[in-house]
């Protein structure tokens, strides 16, 4: 059984209580949702912060160093975290992030997410048959300092290509901490 709030026309809210540890909310037409017995923060769908964002003008590539990709189009940012092509969360969890990078030559590459301005996850090697590179991992995030930026090393100067298809840079909260 659990504790059930329902919420009808004709007698407002009423309460029937039980000690199962489970809550669930209720129309007087059935439940809507049952939150299960937690420890800590129950994330329901409306408050997980989750963006997608792609390159839409072009980043110039540096040959043989590391450059920062810009992002600049939100495909949508459900709670304002992306901004100047860096996450910023603000709540504290684990988060899935993905970015993909192409250019239209072959070069040797490599993609890193870099966390507060430091490498911290770092992609696969690819020989120079590749016209592009991909990243995903998950990566806490203490939701108040840290931040991510999506960088990438090739041989030699390029331009990444853009749109929502080829270069973008994404991630949303798996888990609250």
């Amino acid at each position: 059984m659990a504790s059930i709030i329902t919420a009808t026309t004709t007698s407002g809210l009423t309460q029937s209580a039980d000690n199962s540890g489970v809550l669930q909310l209720a129309s007087g037409t059935g439940n809507l949702v049952t939150v299960p017995s937690v420890t800590g923060t129950a994330m329901v769908s409306g408050n997980m912060p989750a963006f997608s964002a792609y390159n839409s003008s072009g980043t110039s590539l540096t040959g043989s160093a590391n450059t920062k990709v810009l992002f600049q189009t939100e495909e949508f940012d459900t709670n304002n975290n992306f901004a100047s092509s860096t996450f910023t969360p603000t709540v504290a969890g684990y988060y899935q992030i993905t970015a993909n990078v192409q250019w239209g030559t072959a070069t040797e590459s490599q993609c890193y997410i870099y966390k507060n301005g430091s490498n911290f996850k770092q992609g696969t090697n690819i020989a120079t048959s590749s016209k592009g590179c991909a990243i995903t991992a998950l990566i806490y995030m203490n939701g108040t300092t840290d931040y991510l930026e999506i960088y990438v090393y090739v041989a030699s100067t390029y331009t990444t290509q853009t749109g929502a298809t080829t270069t973008y840079f994404q991630g949303c909260l798996v888990r609250a901490a």
